[in-house]
Formats: C-alpha cells, sequence, structure tokens
C-alpha cells in the first residue's frame, strides 16, 4: 500500500495561497527530499501530513489512513521531527525519551526497551542522565529523531534537521537519518542541496505553493547532456550542434580565453559526447573542452527559479 497519497491538496492564510492543488505519492521504503525557497509551502505540507492542520481541499492519506478524518490513526504510523524540536530543558534525555514513549502509546513492558533501543540508534548512550539543555545543538537534534522513532513508525517526517548545525554535526545526522532509512519511508525538508543528493533516492521541489519537480535523482544523474568549447570564431557553431541526431537544446554558456562554450542536451540514449566529437572532428574548429555534463539539483532548482518559480 502507499505509504503517503496526496491528491489536490490546497491551503490558503487568507489572501496566502500556501499550497495549490499539489498532487504526488510516496512508495514504502522511499526516502524523498522536500525541496523549496522559503515560504514555498513546505512546512505547511508537513503539518498537513501529520495531522496538525487541515487542508482547504484535497485528500491526504498515510498507509490508506485518511489524516482529515482519523488524525490519531494516522499519527500513529507517522515519526514527526519539527524544524523546533519539541524538546523540554529541564528534563534528563532519558526522563524525555520515557515520557515521550508513554504519550505515543508504547506500552509499559515495552517502554525501556524502546528509550535502549533509540538511544542507540541516534547515539545517545553517553547523554542519557545529561539535562537536555546542556547538550550541544546536534546532541538536541538527536534526542528530537530519537523521540520520532520511539514508537517504531513506519513513516519519518523530518523538517529541516541539520539547520544550524555545524559540517561535523551535519555529516553525523546525515549519516543517522541513512541508518534510519532503511527501516522507514522518509520524507526530508532542507535547504541544502547536496544533503539530498546524499541521502535521497527523490525529489519534490515546491515553489510557490505548486509542485514544479518530482523526479528521481537517479534519472536525473543519467541526463544525456555534454558542454563543448570551441573557438570563438566558429561559425554556425549553433546550428552544427543542434543537428546532431538527437539534440533538443543548444545553449551558450559564455566565451572564456577564446573559447565558447556551449551545453547540448540530448534524448539520445547513445552518449551524445560521442555524437557531438564525430560531428566537430571534420570542422575546421579547435575543440578546447568535451565533457558529459548531466543535471544537478542546483541546475533544476535555478532553472526552476529563473522561470518564475521562486520570489
Amino acid at each position: 500500500m502507499t505509504a503517503i497519497s496526496i491528491e489536490g491538496l490546497s491551503k490558503k492564510y487568507g489572501p496566502i495561497h500556501a499550497l495549490k492543488g499539489v498532487d504526488f505519492r510516496i512508495e514504502p521504503g522511499e526516502v524523498i527530499g522536500l525541496l523549496g525557497p522559503n515560504g514555498a509551502g513546505k512546512t505547511t505540507l508537513m503539518k498537513i501530513l501529520t495531522g496538525y492542520l487541515e487542508p482547504d481541499t484535497g485528500d491526504v492519506k498515510i498507509h490508506g489512513i485518511d489524516v482529515v478524518g482519523d488524525p490519531i490513526a494516522a499519527q500513529r504510523r507517522i515519526g514527526y521531527l519539527p524544524e523546533s524540536a519539541p524538546l523540554y530543558g529541564e528534563m534528563l534525555v532519558q526522563e524525555y525519551l520515557e515520557m515521550m514513549a508513554a504519550l505515543r502509546g508504547v506500552p509499559a513492558d515495552k517502554r525501556r526497551d524502546r528509550v535502549i533501543a533509540v538511544v542507540k540508534a541516534t547515539g545517545l548512550q553517553d547523554r542519557v542522565t545529561q539535562l537536555i539543555r546542556t547538550l550541544s545543538k546536534g546532541y538536541k537534534q538527536r534526542v528530537g529523531i530519537a523521540q520520532a522513532i520511539i514508537h517504531e513508525p513506519d513513516i519519518l517526517i523530518l523538517d529541516e534537521p541539520t539547520t544550524g548545525l555545524d559540517p561535523a554535526q551535519i555529516v553525523e545526522i546525515r549519516d543517522l537519518i541513512t541508518e534510519l532509512a532503511k527501516k522507514s519511508t522518509v520524507l526530508l525538508s532542507t535547504h541544502i542541496l547536496t544533503e539530498v543528493e546524499a541521502t535521497c533516492d527523490r525529489v519534490l521541489i515546491i515553489m510557490q505553493g505548486e509542485l514544479r519537480k518530482d523526479a528521481n535523482l537517479a534519472d536525473l544523474r543519467s541526463s544525456n547532456a555534454a558542454v563543448i568549447a570551441v573557438d570563438e570564431g566558429a561559425e554556425d557553431v549553433e546550428k552544427t550542434l543542434a543537428a546532431v541526431e538527437g539534440v533538443t537544446k543548444v545553449q551558450k554558456l559564455g566565451t572564456t580565453n577564446g573559447l565558447a562554450r556551449w551545453r547540448v542536451e540530448s534524448k539520445s540514449d547513445d552518449d551524445v559526447c560521442i555524437a557531438l566529437f564525430e560531428t566537430v572532428r571534420g570542422k575546421p574548429w579547435k575543440l578546447g573542452e568535451l565533457r558529459p555534463d548531466p543535471k544537478t539539483l542546483e541546475r533544476i532548482f535555478r532553472d526552476l527559479a529563473a522561470a518564475g518559480g521562486a520570489s
């Protein structure tokens, strides 16, 4: 059964349209990156998914459970880490996790085992008797993740889990999420594109409340494109490159040190670099560069923004 199903999801705050007819499905075991600029609608989407906010229109289901109709049943299947983790600074880590286990409905005879398990999973063994307020930001995030998995949820929803962390802490949390993803479906919201590329299978990009991109990262990485540079004075370059079989787009990137650089995209499964070389080697052109240039999240994000997806 589909882990998360969203159809026609819309939400307004007065005149502000936070979400506009969003549709997507997430299958069990997928690790999904949710991207978008500030104000794009990511947090609104997560609050609706977790039953903390009702949509104006649309259907939201967690493993077939209607989140609006039966939010408690849906929440039992979800582990949620909001951007500001709900921690109590005057409690010990162990006390807090025991309390969260009780609130999450973990049977009394299983709570101790679950606390031990999540402490081990999140690397908190040396912090269980420490006051939460004395923890570093990285360890506080670990405690937040521990409370999210205390009841063994099918789905983890993590909102900006690495915000404010230093580079070493980011790597630690990234590794933790990768490990947790082996047992759960994960929806990860972040501004850090490299975070998504390192941990996710698929990306959803939301801009101005609309779902602008839904793509598997493997497909993006295998896109057939290349960058080629020839001498600036070469004639009919764009026309010649566009005539190569399978080529769908030719874009001039600029000129450097007397070489004009072009990006070429192809719909063909054959290596476009080989086709370009075969075309230009018979030309009286100086070839300064020829390399594959697969799409990246940064390029996609930038292109969507340039097309009017971000304000």
